[in-house]
């Protein structure tokens, strides 16, 4: 018989993840390097806050997927108990035509309430997307403005350069 894979817990897999640390490996390793005009800790220090980002969206969007499951089996706790009480109520029909009628509205009101339930998921859902992406977002906008400025150092440091007088 075939066991069921077991599901990895990305929760601790990403509360054990470490930015700090992935981030001083790199800075070692650019280190190594001797670039002339990079400033290896400001390029470190604007990936480190990258992998914070991502970590942080990735946190949120998960946190809104649990929400979103969490929900789902709510609700099907509360259909199943209600077509429980359905059933009941049909089999206590007197009559044919009132067991029919009983279905009907059971029906409309079930089909009703998978349309709010729906929308409530899907609403869910949209909210923690939002919340992921503009983290991340924020982040796009900080780091272009920080590749700016570093563009623009170095672009000052290269004109001072070449306006120094030669000997």
């Amino acid at each position: 018989m075939a066991q069921t894979p077991e599901i990895p817990d990305f929760t601790k897999m990403i509360k054990e993840f470490d930015p700090t640390k992935m981030a001083d490996q790199f800075t070692k390793l650019m280190k190594n390097y001797k670039l002339p005009g990079v400033d290896v800790d400001a390029v470190v220090a604007n990936q480190r806050k990258n992998v914070e980002a991502l970590t942080s969206a990735n946190r949120v969007a998960l946190e809104g997927m649990q929400a979103v499951i969490k929900r789902q089996v709510e609700i099907m706790q509360e259909t199943m108990n209600e077509a429980s009480k359905a059933f009941d109520s049909i089999s206590k029909a007197v009559s044919p035509p009132e067991a029919a009628a009983k279905q009907a509205e059971l029906a409309k009101n079930a089909y009703e309430r998978a349309l709010s339930n729906a929308r409530e998921l899907a609403e869910m859902v949209s909210k923690a997307q939002q919340e992921a992406t503009s983290a991340i977002n924020a982040r796009i906008a900080e780091s272009l403005d920080e590749f700016k400025d570093m563009v623009l150092k170095l672009k000052s440091g290269a004109s001072s350069a070449s306006a120094e007088p030669k000997m």
